[in-house]
């Protein structure tokens, strides 16, 4: 029997077993697959199995349409695994062994089992291998529309690969808004904006229930709404714009990947991130992001100028006639692979120290912290920041294709995991020393784990 499962939604996880037949899909009492879901048409689509030819799926003149590996679909013939959506909700189809003839990988790995031995080993290599012939493909359309920064994207990437939130940092008209629209779409990610305003209320970001009549019965009931945080990738446009009660908001959504609304728990979308951009000119009138919210975030990205070069580029393409259309390379579930493979990356003891050495040090107060973190810094940075550096390596050499973690990961990731972690003192801020002059001077001044370290 093929078999459904929920990968989005309230009921993310839940599977249904198909047997031969019909099912309707939608939010109709009469229907045999029905989900409460806003975006869902009351006969949305309807799945059919046609005998050997497998299922055929057939859109009902939905409102929001329906959709087969992100293709809208009238009518397809389904004949091996797919990724479905309906609206917003995303269903995983697997059809059963008769449905589709096995293709020659399928027949091979059947045949050829793998030792115990070499499972553990081979997901993590086969996965970085992958994903490093990924990268260039996303380089390179991303380039389409965005000139230079390539270093930001490589920190955007490792972010999403590793499961992290960023904060960019830059001033207007450098193509923050931008890069992260173009990203979704080379990702195939669902992707939402939200312009923060004083005004801007909590339930603008998740939503909020109102009344539903029942045209037949005449029954009253409430319905949920979902807000744009029920999305892939989130985009909270200067964040730093709305006071903290719309900022906390997102609290809950960073961390618990899931919203609460009138005792009911919403799960979001999975991949989800939050990528927040905030303006560091016009601070009056603007409500700085407190430091626990502040932690939330992976990454601190600085967005800054183009090269000359690139300016002359960025001019000269954008003030004419130009209609730059991008590839899809990735996907959500093969974002979801990239992202395990990282998890399931090992690394030394060696690293780890290092890394932990690395946060311990910026403690004013930690035995051994130099000199200049005891003038210069009034808070350090707590564990969390530790396991970003560990958790952005990972995903760092995933993204490259190496199945090695190294210290020079550590290194080129203390910058954007620490910034945002380390609060300077008034000495420093009056003697104009930044976060990121005291990040290179402690790079310089914590050595390696050497062999004295292990015995």
């Amino acid at each position: 029997m093929a078999k459904l499962e929920l990968i989005s939604g309230p009921e993310t996880g839940r599977k249904y077993e198909l047997e031969n037949g019909r099912y309707r899909i939608g939010r109709g009492e009469d229907c045999e697959l029905r989900w409460n879901d806003g975006s869902l048409s009351r006969h949305h689509a309807l799945l059919t199995r046609e005998g050997k030819r497998g299922w055929l799926l057939e859109d009902q003149q939905s409102q929001n349409g329906t959709f087969v590996d992100g293709e809208r679909i009238t009518r397809h013939q389904l004949t091996g695994r797919a990724t479905l959506k309906f609206g917003n909700l995303q269903v995983r189809f697997e059809p059963r062994r008769d449905d589709a003839a096995p293709t020659v990988e399928d027949s091979e790995a059947e045949d050829r089992p793998v030792p115990p031995a070499m499972s553990t080993q081979a997901a993590p290599a086969g996965a970085a291998v992958a994903t490093a012939s990924r990268y260039p493909a996303i380089e390179a359309e991303f380039g389409k529309v965005i000139v230079g920064q390539r270093q930001v994207l490589e920190l955007l990437m490792t972010a999403l690969v590793a499961n992290g939130h960023c904060l960019m940092i830059g001033l207007p008209g450098l193509a923050k808004t931008l890069m992260v629209s173009t990203l979704s779409r080379i990702l195939q990610l669902a992707f939402k904006r939200i312009q923060f305003t004083p005004d801007l209320m909590p339930s603008d970001i998740t939503g909020s229930e109102i009344l539903d009549l029942n045209e037949a019965s005449g029954q009253k009931s409430f319905r949920f709404v979902k807000g744009p945080v029920f999305t892939n990738l989130l985009l909270a446009d200067e964040i730093n714009r709305t006071p903290p009660k719309s900022q906390a908001a997102l609290l809950e959504s960073m961390q618990e990947r899931q919203v609460s609304v009138a005792n009911h728990v919403f799960p979001l979308p999975h991949p989800f991130f939050v990528l927040a951009t905030q303006n560091p000119l016009e601070q009056e009138g603007t409500y700085p992001l407190p430091e626990a919210q502040l932690d939330r975030f992976m990454f601190n990205i600085l967005v800054d100028y183009p090269t000359e070069a690139e300016e002359e580029t960025i001019v000269q393409a954008t003030t004419g006639a130009r209609d730059v259309e991008v590839r899809e390379v990735l996907s959500g579930p093969g974002l979801l692979e990239m992202q395990e493979a990282a998890r399931a990356l090992p690394v030394s003891p060696h690293v780890v120290k290092y890394a932990t050495r690395l946060v311990r040090a910026t403690r004013p107060k930690e035995a051994g912290a130099p000199a200049f973190i005891r003038e210069y810094v009034a808070c350090g940075a707590g564990p969390r920041a530790a396991q970003f550096l560990i958790l952005g390596a990972k995903a760092r050499a995933v993204l490259h294709g190496r199945v090695n973690v190294s210290c020079a990961d550590i290194r080129a990731l203390a910058p954007p995991v620490l910034r945002h972690r380390l609060f300077t003192t008034f000495a420093a801020d009056s003697e104009g020393v930044t976060p990121d002059t005291l990040i290179t001077k402690l790079i310089d001044a914590v050595p390696e784990p050497g062999p004295g370290d292990y015995r």
